[in-house]
């Protein structure tokens, strides 16, 4: 029976070109971000990353504007107790100007002492980083970084994303 429903489910997702579908758990889904931002963009030259703070989900283009990958990711959120302030990501359009590896940490959080674990950083706007965690939920919770999964963060760091990439932040609302 779960072999029939899988094949089933995984028929299903092609019919309807779900794009980096995978088997977990004995069942199929379709990456986060699939069916939430598009399959593709204008043609710009240039290699583009798309987070969208709404569908807590990213998207990798290549310079045809084919989209390569999507996952999930988590931006910032409305209130950051411990700083007293709203924490939300910026919007708009920026460009990486900074990668480091797997032993990136911040010089920031924790508050006066720093050290939170940001695996494959690639910083886009001032301190603002796209950054592997093993905690990404499907909600905005950080201090204004984009949290991918370590995974995520590992191929785009050493696969996609050099100095110069086209980082796109979509607006909350």
């Amino acid at each position: 029976m779960k072999k029939i429903l899988l094949a089933i489910g995984f028929s299903v997702a092609l019919a309807f070109g779900l794009s980096g579908c995978a088997s977990q758990g004995g069942g199929v889904f379709a990456s986060k971000g699939a069916s939430a931002l598009p399959a593709s963009r204008a043609p710009s030259g240039r290699r583009v990353f798309l987070f969208d703070p709404k569908h807590t989900a990213w998207a990798a283009y290549d310079t045809n504007g084919e989209r390569l990958r999507t996952g999930r990711a988590s931006g910032g959120k409305s209130w950051c107790a411990d700083v007293k302030r709203a924490c939300r990501t910026v919007t708009g359009t920026f460009y990486v100007y900074h990668k480091r590896g797997a032993g990136c940490v911040s010089s920031k959080f924790p508050l006066g002492e720093g050290g939170a674990k940001m695996p494959h950083c690639m910083f886009f706007h001032k301190g603002y980083a796209i950054h592997g965690s093993g905690h990404v939920p499907d909600y905005n919770a950080s201090h204004g970084c984009i949290r991918v999964t370590p995974s995520a963060a590992a191929w785009l760091n050493n696969n996609f994303m050099t100095v110069g990439t086209k980082v796109i932040v979509r607006s909350y609302h």
